[in-house]
C-alpha cells in the first residue's frame, strides 16, 4: 500500500473509494487488464470476417474433383490460417488478462482491507461498543472481496460488450444497415431490462440476506449461552424458536429463487427470440440472393458472440448491484469521521515526572446527563491515588478520559503540562499502563499475550514479569507452558489467572503511569496478597491511579478519594479519612461489618512489612 493511500482520507462513495485504490496503486494494471480484455474479444469479433472469408473460398471449389480429394488452394488456406490465428490469439489474450489479474485482484484485496482496518482501529472504545466485532471484521472481508468482483465486471464485462457492440455495428452495417440497427435496438433494450430486473430482485436478496443474518445471530447467542440453555433445561424452546425464525428464511429464499427463475426465462428467451430473428432475416436476404453464403455465416456467427456477451453480462448485473451495495453498506459503517481524531503530525507525548493535571474537566456520555461538570484535580508526580465511591460516580470515565477514550466537552488533562489532546494518541497510550477489572486476552499464546507490553521482549523478560506477576507457577503448571493457547477472551483460564497476565503484561509495558482498574477482583485472598506485594514494586517510580471497591487494597495509597456524581466528596489518605467521620468512612464500616481491623490487608502493613 502506498503512503499517499495511508494518508489520505478515506471517500464514503464506492466509486471515489474505488477509483482511489485504483489510481494509487493499480491504474496502469487496470489498463493492461482492459486491453487484455479489449484484444481478447476484439479478435474474437473478426472470427466471423474469417469465418465469411473461407465459406465464399469454400463455396467458390468445384463441385467434383477428379481425384475426389482437392488441394487445399491459397485462399481456403488463408482464410483457414486467419481463423485459426484469430482464436489462438485471443486465447491468448484472455491468458495474460488472467495472469495481470492474478497479480491484481490478490494484490488490491489486500490493499483495501489493510486500509479498512487501519481506518477501523481507529474509531473510538464507545464505535466498538455500539457494534458487533464480527460484524465489523466480516464488512471489512466483503468490502475487499466486493471492490474486486465489482472492478471484475468494469475491466473485463464492460469492455467485452462495448468492444463486440462496435465491432458487430461495423460488420453488420457492411452487410446491411436493418441489421446493425436490430443490434442496437435490442442490446440496448436488453440490458436496461436486466438492469431494471436486476435492481428488484436486489430488494429481494436483501430481504433474504436480511433474514440469513437474524436466524445466524440467534443460533450465534443460543451458542453463546448454551450452558445457560443446558442450566434451564430449555433446549426445546430454543430449537421450536429456531425454526420458527427458520421458516421465515425459507420463505425468503423461495420468493428470491421463483423471481430469478422468472427473470432468466424472460431474458433468455428475448435472447433466442433475438438470434431467432436476425439469423431469420440473413436467410431470407441469402436466399433472394442480395446476400453471400459467406455474408449469411458471418451474421450466424456473429449473433452467436454477441448474444453471449450479452446474456453474460445480464446475468452478472444482479451481482453487480449486490456488490456495490455491500461495499456501500461497509464503507457506511466503517467510513465514519473519528470520534476522537489524531491526525499525522502531533508530537509525542514526553513523560518525565508523571504529574497529571484535570482543569475544568466537562463530559456527558451521549443521551445522558453530565458525568463531570468543571472537575479540578491535580495528581503529583509519582504520587498514588485510589478513587472510590459507589457505581456510576466516573471513576472508570475518569480513567478514560484520562487515556482519551472519550472526547472532552470542555476543559482540558494535562502530564506533565501537556495537553493530551494534543499530542499524538499513540505515545499517550505508550505512556499509560492499565490492568482493567475484565483484562483483554487474545486467542494466542500465554507467551505472546505477555509479550503483548513490550514489542520485541525477550524470553527472559516474559518469563521475570510472569514471576513479579505471580503467574509463572500456573503456567508452568501447563502441558504447553507459556504456549497454552488462551482461548477466545481467555477462556481457558479462570478470572484470576487472567487477571495475573494482565498483570505481568502490565510489569513489561513499563510505562510511567500506571491505572488499575480493580486489579485484584478476581482474585482469591492469599493470590491477592501476592499480588499486592507484586504492586508495590511495580508502583515504584510511577504515578498510579487504582479504582476499587473492596477498601482494603487501598489503604495504603497516598490519597483516596471518594466520588459521588462526578464529584470529589472526600479527598485525604485513609487514616485521615475515617477521622472525618464522612461518606468514605461509613463505607469502611459497612465493608469490614465490625470483623476486619482498620489496617488488615492494607499496602502500608506490607510496606513496613519489607
Amino acid at each position: 500500500m502506498s503512503s499517499s493511500q495511508s494518508s489520505s482520507p478515506l471517500p464514503s462513495s464506492p466509486w471515489r473509494f474505488l477509483w482511489m485504490f485504483v489510481r494509487d496503486g493499480f491504474l496502469g494494471r487496470a489498463i493492461l487488464l482492459n486491453l487484455a480484455a479489449a484484444g481478447g474479444i476484439g479478435l474474437m469479433g473478426m472470427e466471423p470476417v474469417a469465418m465469411r472469408g473461407l465459406v465464399d473460398a469454400l463455396t467458390g471449389l468445384p463441385g467434383n474433383h477428379p481425384s475426389g480429394s482437392p488441394a487445399w488452394t491459397a485462399e481456403v488456406m488463408r482464410w483457414f490460417l486467419l481463423l485459426g490465428g484469430l482464436w489462438i490469439a485471443s486465447a491468448l489474450f484472455n491468458r495474460l488478462r488472467e495472469l495481470v489479474d492474478l497479480h491484481t485482484s490478490p494484490a488490491l484485496r489486500h490493499a483495501i482491507q489493510v486500509r479498512l482496518f487501519d481506518h477501523l482501529i481507529d474509531h473510538s472504545p464507545r464505535y466498538f461498543q455500539d457494534n458487533f466485532a464480527g460484524n465489523l471484521g466480516q464488512k471489512v472481508k466483503q468490502a475487499g472481496q466486493s471492490a474486486i468482483q465489482i472492478l471484475e465486471i468494469l475491466t473485463n464485462d464492460i469492455i467485452r460488450i462495448v468492444v463486440i457492440l462496435a465491432i458487430g455495428l461495423t460488420l453488420l452495417a457492411s452487410a446491411q444497415t436493418l441489421f446493425a440497427g436490430l443490434l442496437v435496438g435490442w442490446t440496448v433494450a436488453h440490458l436496461a431490462l436486466s438492469a431494471l430486473l436486476a435492481r428488484r430482485c436486489l430488494r429481494l436478496s436483501h430481504a433474504f440476506s436480511e433474514e440469513v443474518s437474524s436466524t445466524t445471530g440467534r443460533m450465534v447467542d443460543i451458542i453463546a449461552n448454551a450452558e445457560l440453555v443446558r442450566a434451564f433445561a430449555r433446549r426445546r424452546q430454543e430449537l421450536s424458536g429456531l425454526s420458527d425464525a427458520l421458516t421465515g428464511e425459507i420463505e425468503r429464499s423461495k420468493e428470491l429463487r421463483w423471481f430469478l427463475t422468472k427473470m432468466w426465462f424472460w431474458l433468455f428467451n428475448a435472447l433466442l427470440v433475438f438470434q431467432i430473428i436476425l439469423i431469420g432475416l440473413a436467410v431470407s436476404e441469402a436466399m433472394a440472393g442480395r446476400m453471400s453464403i459467406g455474408d449469411f455465416a458471418m451474421i450466424f456467427s456473429l449473433a452467436s458472440i454477441v448474444g453471449a456477451n450479452v446474456w453474460g453480462l445480464s446475468t452478472r448485473m444482479l451481482g453487480f448491484f449486490e456488490q456495490l451495495g455491500v461495499l456501500s453498506g461497509a464503507l457506511e459503517l466503517i467510513v465514519r469521521p473519528h470520534e476522537i481524531p489524531d491526525p499525522p503530525g502531533r508530537p509525542d507525548l514526553t513523560v518525565g515526572d508523571g504529574a497529571i493535571r484535570f482543569e475544568e474537566v466537562r463530559f456527558a456520555h451521549p443521551g445522558n446527563g453530565a458525568v463531570f461538570d468543571g472537575l479540578s484535580l491535580t495528581i503529583r508526580p509519582g504520587e498514588r491515588v485510589a478513587l472510590v465511591g459507589p457505581s456510576g460516580a466516573g471513576k472508570s470515565t475518569l480513567v478514560r478520559l484520562l487515556r482519551r477514550q472519550f472526547p472532552l466537552q470542555g476543559g482540558r488533562i494535562l502530564i506533565d503540562g501537556q495537553d493530551i489532546a494534543a499530542v499524538s494518541l499513540a505515545s499517550l497510550n505508550r505512556a499509560v499502563a492499565e490492568v482493567p477489572q475484565l483484562p483483554s486476552l487474545f486467542h494466542r499464546s500465554i507467551r505472546d499475550n505477555i509479550a503483548y507490553g513490550s514489542e520485541g521482549a525477550s524470553d527472559e523478560a516474559i518469563r521475570a514479569a510472569s514471576a513479579r506477576a505471580h503467574c509463572d507457577r500456573f503456567i508452568e503448571g501447563r502441558a504447553a507452558g507459556y504456549d497454552t493457547v488462551v482461548g477466545e477472551r481467555g477462556i481457558q483460564l479462570s478470572g484470576g489467572e487472567r487477571q495475573r497476565v494482565a498483570i505481568a503484561r502490565a510489569f513489561l509495558k513499563d510505562a510511567p503511569v500506571l491505572v488499575l482498574d480493580e486489579a485484584t477482583s478476581s482474585l482469591d485472598s492469599e493470590t491477592e496478597h501476592l499480588i499486592q506485594d507484586a504492586l508495590l514494586g511495580l508502583f515504584e517510580g510511577r504515578t498510579v491511579i487504582a479504582i476499587a471497591h473492596r477498601l482494603s487494597t487501598v489503604t495504603g495509597m497516598d490519597r483516596i478519594l471518594y466520588m459521588e456524581k462526578g464529584r470529589i466528596l472526600e479527598d485525604g489518605d485513609h487514616a485521615t479519612l475515617l477521622r472525618r467521620d464522612g461518606p468514605y468512612a461509613r463505607l469502611w464500616r459497612r465493608q469490614v461489618g465490625g470483623f476486619l481491623p482498620d489496617d488488615a490487608g492494607s499496602i502500608t502493613d506490607m510496606e513496613e512489612a519489607r
